[in-house]
């Protein structure tokens, strides 16, 4: 709470101040020359191999259903290559978005939110929407599918600190600072819930909160919106069938292990199977049928199984490195008067870390199913394209930090 009490007062010396030297500085800052020796290497090397093992470990875990499947022409390299594809969509669209300086990434906050909710309405429309497994949550493009949800995250992040850094003389109003924020998270969660995606609701939900958080909110307003979205959220899983089902299986995945608590039980025996070390690369038993998701949601059990104690502590290892160093960099960009590059880079921290946490707690039987992938590693386009842009960002805002560092220090 100190910090963002030390936050807020930045703010308020900026607003009345106009800025500063620095920041005009770096607004000058439009396209970086020879980038590639002035990158975090605790940035770079974590996520680059939270992508090459989820590569390695997407097409380990599908062999069995790509070979199995009408769908996939029983192809046993056909997740492998579209997500390998993706990973180049994304890679490449993460070097587009690099360019753009932190100024011109807030002045398109507010256009990438309202082209987000947009998609969402999009998405829901009979016929236009693409339905699977009783969920509307894609867009039929061609031979790939859009999936909103995952680009909403990455834009509630931007549009949230945009929103904080807007409104900072009425963050200790709730009617002024905090209830038009929350209309338009309840509005995102409301279209969520239509598809359903409970879970892309709590991430969204966690990064536009946290972010507000860290800007400095009116503390006991936080907390009235604890209470409230913890009432909420278990009002909306008492009022659903299938989420109540999910709770039951599991509070008690072996009292119906054929049913509520299948999924939940197999990851718990692909954990079991692992032991320290694993069973081998390829040499998994669950991802032959018997684990559903094994490539999206429960990866993680698959690594467990074939890399063991081992594989899982490397994967969770990674995500550390990775979240701790981006709420580093937010701290030294709001120490450097860069409040917007700041925030966005602890929202994207955040968005990490929260579903990262339910994706581990899910495979592991700690929490509800919830269905949530696993980011940077599990098969997805939308998913991977979204994680390697919101990659792009974070590494623009560690330039943007280290150049007005070096100007400083000059």
């Amino acid at each position: 709470m100190k910090f963002a009490s030390a936050f807020a007062g930045f703010l308020a010396t900026r607003h009345e101040n106009g800025g500063t030297q620095t920041s005009r500085a770096v607004d000058r800052l439009m396209r970086p020359a020879d980038s590639q020796r002035e990158l975090d290497p605790l940035l770079i090397w974590p996520a680059a191999g939270l992508l090459l093992i989820g590569l390695v470990m997407v097409y380990s875990s599908s062999i069995a259903i790509a070979e199995g499947s009408r769908f996939t022409g029983h192809q046993s390299h056909y997740f492998l290559l579209r997500h390998a594809m993706f990973l180049a969509v994304g890679v490449g669209a993460g070097l587009a978005a690099f360019q753009l300086s932190m100024r011109q990434w807030q002045g398109l906050a507010p256009w990438l939110f309202l082209v987000g909710l947009l998609l969402l309405i999009v998405v829901l429309i009979p016929g236009v929407g693409r339905e699977v497994n009783g969920a509307q949550r894609w867009l039929p493009l061609g031979p790939l599918n859009l999936q909103p949800s995952e680009l909403m995250k990455l834009f509630v992040a931007l549009y949230a600190a945009d929103y904080t850094v807007r409104k900072l003389p009425d963050m200790g109003s709730f009617r002024r600072g905090f209830l038009p924020m929350a209309a338009m998270i309840l509005l995102v969660g409301f279209l969520l819930l239509g598809e359903p995606d409970f879970g892309a609701f709590v991430v969204i939900t966690a990064i536009a909160f946290g972010v507000l958080f860290l800007g400095g909110i009116n503390v006991r307003v936080f907390a009235l919106l604890a209470l409230v979205a913890v009432i909420g959220f278990m009002l909306l899983i008492w009022l659903s069938p299938y989420r109540r089902d999910r709770i039951f299986g599991f509070m008690d995945p072996w009292q119906d292990a054929f049913g509520k608590g299948y999924q939940l039980s197999h990851a718990l025996i692909a954990f079991g199977r692992g032991e320290w070390f694993g069973v081998g690369l390829g040499a998994s038993v669950e991802k032959l049928f018997y684990l559903p998701e094994a490539h999206t949601d429960f990866l993680l059990a698959v690594i467990a199984e074939e890399l063991g104690f081992a594989g899982v502590l490397t994967v969770i290892a990674l995500f550390a490195i990775l979240i701790h160093r981006a709420l580093v960099l937010g701290r030294e960009a709001v120490k450097l008067e860069r409040y917007f590059s700041g925030l966005v880079a602890m929202g994207i921290g955040l968005w990490f870390g929260v579903q990262s946490f339910i994706n581990m707690g899910v495979n592991m039987g700690l929490l509800p199913t919830k269905g949530l992938t696993l980011p940077l590693m599990s098969f997805g386009g939308s998913g991977i394209v979204a994680n390697c842009l919101a990659l792009a960002i974070l590494l623009r805002v560690d330039w943007e930090v280290r150049q007005l560092k070096r100007g400083t220090a000059a």
